[in-house]
């Protein structure tokens, strides 16, 4: 989460709108506009005074998820492999329904292919499943 996501979550929890915030910092309110749009923030002496009005440290206001480059390679790999893996259901599925209407697959043959498709699918959804824990 960036401070500006932070202050518009903090400033509506309050249920203040822009224009208390502003009042309450002795500043405008374009200004407060600003800051929730991650456009600009005043400076560094702002923070504490931010973390008092809401009642929360300095720690928990500015404390931000930030994503690395290397989890954010991970997360692309990620959803390669998911996509991936759909596909791979999604064809065998197709390929058995094709080639059962010519007449030119045998039935273990179809199975072994709906099986490799089924649990193509049944590992992506477990490992959504695993990321939603």
């Amino acid at each position: 989460m960036i401070l500006a996501d932070k202050i518009i979550r903090l400033r509506k929890k309050n249920g203040w709108s822009q224009e208390e915030l502003a009042d309450k910092m002795n500043i405008s309110r374009q200004a407060v506009s600003k800051w929730e749009r991650d456009l600009s923030f005043s400076d560094i002496s702002s923070i504490p005074k931010l973390a008092e009005i809401f009642e929360v440290s300095v720690d928990e206001l500015i404390q931000v998820k930030t994503e690395t480059k290397e989890n954010i390679g991970k997360n692309k790999v990620d959803v390669i492999v998911d996509t991936a893996l759909k596909g791979i259901g999604v064809a065998m599925g197709i390929a058995v329904t094709v080639l059962s209407v010519l007449g030119v697959l045998e039935t273990n043959s179809a199975f072994v292919m709906l099986g490799i498709g089924l649990a193509s699918v049944s590992i992506s959804l477990l490992k959504d499943k695993q990321v939603d824990k």
